[in-house]
């Protein structure tokens, strides 16, 4: 008899949380194959491959409405859309090496006292799409200033703890999604002003109103949509609306 693992099995298997299989079979994207006689869920090694497909297509970017789509069309073949995923893996370390080569250089360059060549310190690199952007909504404001000048004094630590920080707050707002938590409610409204004090903390006085226009950006600007869109299709209006409760609820 096949080997069918449980929710909690699979979720230690896959590192993943025993909230996001859930809410995976609640959306359809990945059913359990079989019921326990207690009606809990069990996996087969079928379904062991389904949640491996799915997380490598999340890790590539996909949005879970298009993994969903492609994995139940009748005519999806596991064989070559592991191909597919191998080719979009080697491009993506491709670039990835280019830029570990171009750090390498900027390491070596700091250990021996040495300069990098101009016309390779910034290959692997291409933030240009950015510049426009940040120039002209940010480029004379206070916050652009100070945010300059704080991010100008940290070190290795402080940047490895803003980092570690950042994605507790990313993690949080995706298990109370998951959860189907209501954005307005009081836990996503605790984790939006998390993610302002941060900013606060780390970067510029960030008030409420300032929050609320950055929260207005990461839904109306495709660039800044896409980054949280890549880890859960609504994340962004998700976010957007959490934050824009916490502003309401304070101003009361």
């Amino acid at each position: 008899m096949p080997i069918m693992r449980t929710v909690g099995e699979v979720a230690e298997l896959a590192g993943v949380t025993v909230r996001l299989l859930h809410h995976y079979d609640e959306i359809g994207v990945l059913s359990p194959s079989a019921r326990s006689e207690a009606g809990y869920r069990l996996y087969s090694y079928g379904d062991l491959e389904r949640l491996q497909e799915i997380l490598i297509w999340r890790a590539l970017g996909f949005p879970l409405g298009e993994i969903k789509a492609l994995l139940d069309d009748g005519t999806y073949d596991r064989a070559q859309a592991l191909r597919r995923q191998r080719s979009l893996v080697e491009s993506e370390l491709g670039r990835l090496g280019a830029v570990a080569r171009a750090l390498d250089e900027a390491l070596a360059a700091l250990a021996t006292g040495t300069t990098v060549k101009e016309t390779t310190m910034f290959e692997g690199f291409d933030n240009s799409q950015y510049e426009d952007d940040v120039r002209s909504r940010w480029g004379d404001t206070d916050a652009f200033r100070q945010s300059a000048q704080r991010m100008a004094s940290y070190g290795d630590a402080q940047w490895t703890l803003i980092r570690s920080q950042a994605e507790e707050i990313n993690r949080a707002f995706l298990e109370l999604q998951a959860a189907c938590e209501q954005p307005g409610g009081a836990a996503a409204r605790q984790v939006a002003e998390r993610h302002r004090q941060h900013i606060s903390r780390w970067f510029y006085d960030c008030s409420h109103e300032f929050h609320c226009g950055l929260a207005e950006i990461y839904v109306t600007d495709p660039r800044f949509k896409e980054n949280y869109e890549r880890q859960a299709e609504g994340l962004a209006r998700y976010v957007h609306d959490a934050i824009v409760a916490n502003a309401t609820a304070a101003s009361r």
